[in-house]
């Protein structure tokens, strides 16, 4: 049976937040924005690393769609054996900013319901440090993200 070929999504559109949702419609969208946004550039077996749960058919078809999307750059390294790397472009980062004040909403939401978080958290916490210039990769490495140092 072959793929069916996706309708490119170009509206119309009810209002802002439906153009938006569209592009970041997906399980695992935004937590590969954030994972980018918070190392930088990065290879598929470490976004797979870092987005715990998600599938490795589900990472490639999230990372073809935010490619089409113009969220995410694809740098293809001509050497044996292939290298990838995965970054944000300019438009995936003032997207990933967007979602400042939604992830501050969920921070929130976890608070009030007493939710589990798994991972440590810190999703939040990382954005805000990334949006005043802190290295967000060294507090990652230090383990500081658990800890809100």
């Amino acid at each position: 049976m072959a793929a069916r070929a996706k309708a490119p999504r170009v509206g119309p559109y009810l209002c802002g937040i439906d153009a938006a949702f569209d592009v970041l419609s997906g399980k695992w969208k935004a937590l590969i924005l954030w994972e980018l946004h918070a190392h930088g550039v990065r290879r598929f077996a470490e976004l797979r690393r870092g987005v715990p749960g998600v599938s490795e058919k589900m990472l490639t078809q999230h990372l073809r769609e935010m490619e089409e999307d113009a969220l995410v750059h694809r740098e293809v390294y001509a050497e044996v054996p292939p290298r990838v790397e995965y970054s944000l472009t300019e438009h995936g980062h003032t997207l990933n900013e967007a979602l400042g004040a939604l992830g501050a909403w969920g921070e929130e939401r976890i608070r009030r319901e007493g939710c589990e978080v798994v991972g440590g958290g810190g999703c939040l916490y990382v954005l805000r440090q990334a949006s005043r210039g802190f290295s967000a990769r060294r507090r990652f490495r230090r383990g500081a993200w658990r800890t809100g140092r």
